[in-house]
C-alpha cells in the first residue's frame, strides 16, 4: 500500500487517515475514499459517472451529493473552488486532483508525526471573532433558488464542523428555525464528528420531522421515481414470464382442454398484475428508502406493505368491478390483504439482504444483487404460500375461480393439480401456484429495485475518450 504527501497532508488509505501537519482530519468513509480515488488518478480529469462507479459503487445517489461529497473534501483541505490548489472542477465532466508536488511511498515504518486530537479546518485569516452567527444566519435565511439551497446546506455542514451542541443552542427559536434544525438533521451523517441532533421533545418537533421528509423526499426524487418504474418494469416480466410458462404448461398437462392461445392471456394478466404490484411495493420502498436514517428494516417493511395494500386494493375493487359490469361475474376477489402481505415479505427480504449498505438507494451489484434477489424472493414465496394456505389466492388462483364461473373456459387449472397427484385445483396445487407466484415476484421487484441508471453505469471506454477530449 503506498501514501500520498502533499503540502502539509498526509493521506494513508492503509490507515484509512487524513493529517494535516500531524493532527488527523476527519472524513466519512465514502469522503475519504473519493479523496484517495482523485489522488490515485492525479492530473486526469475524472468523470463524475466514473467516481460513481467506483465510489458509491454498491448505492444509487443524486449529483447533488457527489457535489456535497467535494464542497466537503475542499472545506477539510482548506480549498477555495474560485481558486483551487487541490481540486478543480471540470465542468460538465467531473473533477481533477491538481496539486502538483504530490510525494508517493511506502506506508511502512513508524511514520505518523506526534498527533492530538481530531482538529476542524484552519480558519482563514479573517475570520469573524463568532464564526456561529454568520453561518446560523446563513442557515436560517428563506431560501430562492437552488443555490441558495445549496448555501444553507454548507452553512449547516460548517455549523457541525464548529459544533453541534453549540450551533443547536444558539439557534433556539429564532425565525427559521424549523428549516434550520432538520437541516441539521439531515447534513449531520455527512460531517465527520457531528453531533445528534435531536427533534422529539424539541420545539415544533411535528413541524420539523415533515420539513425534513420533504427534504429528503425531493433531493431523492428523481432517484425514487427511476426505481419506481424499474420495480414496475420487474415485477411485470416477472408476471409475464410466469403466465407465459403456467400457460405453455397448461396446454401441454394430458386431459387438459386449453389452447394455446391460454399462454398469451395468462401472460398478459401475469403482467398486468405483476407491473401493478411492483409499482405498488416500490413505490413504497423507494419512498421510505429515500426518507430513512434509522430503523430502517420497520420502515422498509411498512412502506412497502402501504404500497403493495393500495395497489391490491384498487386491482381489488377494478376487478371486482370489472367482472360484475362487463360479464355479470360477481365473486369474491382478494387483493388488498394479499397486496400488504406480499408487499411486507418483499420489504422484509430486501432490507435484511441491504441492511450494510448506507449512503445512499441499495443497488449491489453481481453476487450482491442476487443476494437480494434471493432474500426478497423467499420472503415473497413464504408469504404467498401462508395465504394460499389461509384460503386466499393469488393470481393464478383469482384466474381459476373466475374461469369456473364460466362454461367452457380453458383457464382453468385443475390440469395442474392432476399433474402432481390431486384429483383437482387442491390446497397442494394452490400452495405450489402460489409460492411460485411469490418467488418470481420476488425476483423481479429486488432486481427492479436494485437497477443501476445508466447515468451510474457509464463504461471505462467512453469515460477515457471523454478524459481525453477535456
Amino acid at each position: 500500500m503506498r501514501r500520498y504527501r502533499f503540502g502539509e497532508f498526509i493521506l494513508a488509505p492503509r490507515r484509512r487517515l487524513l493529517l494535516r501537519a500531524g493532527r488527523e482530519q476527519p472524513l466519512i468513509p465514502r469522503y475519504f475514499d473519493l479523496l484517495v480515488f482523485l489522488v490515485e488518478r492525479r492530473g486526469e480529469a475524472v468523470h463524475r459517472r466514473d467516481i460513481f462507479d467506483r465510489v458509491w459503487s454498491d448505492v444509487v445517489v443524486s449529483d447533488s451529493a457527489l457535489s456535497q461529497a467535494i464542497r466537503t473534501i475542499r472545506r477539510v483541505l482548506g480549498d477555495d473552488s474560485r481558486e483551487p490548489r487541490f481540486v478543480r472542477t471540470v465542468s460538465r465532466h467531473g473533477y481533477r486532483f491538481v496539486f502538483p508536488d504530490v510525494i508517493e511511498e511506502d506506508d511502512d515504518g513508524d511514520w505518523l508525526e506526534p498527533a492530538g486530537a481530531p482538529s476542524a479546518p484552519h480558519a482563514p485569516a479573517d475570520a469573524p471573532a463568532d464564526p456561529f452567527e454568520p453561518l446560523l444566519e446563513r442557515l436560517t435565511r428563506s431560501p430562492q433558488s437552488a443555490a441558495d439551497d445549496e448555501d444553507r446546506r454548507e452553512a449547516a455542514e460548517l455549523l457541525h464542523a464548529r459544533g453541534t451542541p453549540e450551533a443547536l443552542r444558539r439557534l433556539g427559536t429564532r425565525p427559521g428555525h424549523v428549516r434550520a434544525r432538520a437541516l441539521l438533521r439531515d447534513t449531520r451523517r455527512d460531517v465527520a464528528g457531528a453531533g445528534d441532533v435531536p427533534i422529539v421533545g424539541q420545539p415544533a418537533a411535528l413541524a420539523t420531522a415533515v420539513v425534513l421528509v420533504m427534504l429528503r423526499l425531493r433531493r431523492a426524487a428523481a432517484l425514487a421515481a427511476a426505481r419506481w418504474a424499474s420495480a414496475s418494469f420487474g415485477g411485470g416480466l416477472a408476471g409475464l414470464l410466469g403466465g407465459l410458462a403456467g400457460g405453455i404448461i397448461l396446454t401441454t398437462v394430458p386431459g387438459s382442454r386449453a389452447s394455446l392461445g391460454v399462454a398469451p392471456v395468462l401472460a398478459a394478466i401475469g403482467a398486468c398484475c405483476g407491473a401493478a404490484g411492483g409499482a405498488g411495493v416500490g413505490a413504497g420502498l423507494s419512498v421510505a428508502e429515500s426518507i430513512v436514517r434509522f430503523r430502517r428494516a420497520s420502515i422498509l417493511i411498512a412502506g412497502a406493505a402501504a404500497g403493495g395494500g393500495l395497489a391490491g386494493f384498487c386491482a381489488q375493487w377494478l376487478a371486482r368491478w370489472s367482472l360484475s359490469a362487463l360479464v355479470g361475474v360477481n365473486i369474491e376477489i382478494g387483493g388488498g390483504i394479499e397486496g400488504i402481505a406480499i408487499g411486507g415479505a418483499g420489504g422484509l427480504g430486501y432490507s435484511l439482504a441491504t441492511a450494510r449498505l448506507e449512503g445512499g438507494l441499495a443497488a449491489p451489484r453481481g453476487r450482491g444483487r442476487l443476494q437480494v434477489a434471493t432474500a426478497t424472493a423467499l420472503a415473497c414465496a413464504c408469504a404467498a404460500l401462508a395465504l394460499a394456505l389461509a384460503g386466499r389466492p393469488l393470481v393464478g388462483g383469482t384466474v381459476h375461480l373466475i374461469a369456473q364461473t364460466s362454461r367452457d373456459a380453458e383457464a382453468t387449472l385443475t390440469p395442474l393439480g392432476r399433474l402432481i397427484g390431486e384429483p383437482g385445483f387442491g390446497r397442494r396445487t394452490a400452495a405450489l401456484i402460489a409460492t411460485a407466484e411469490g418467488a418470481l415476484f420476488g425476483v423481479g421487484l429486488a432486481l427492479g429495485l436494485t437497477h443501476r441508471p445508466r447515468t451510474h453505469r457509464m463504461s471505462r471506454a467512453a469515460s477515457a475518450v471523454s478524459t481525453r477530449s477535456h
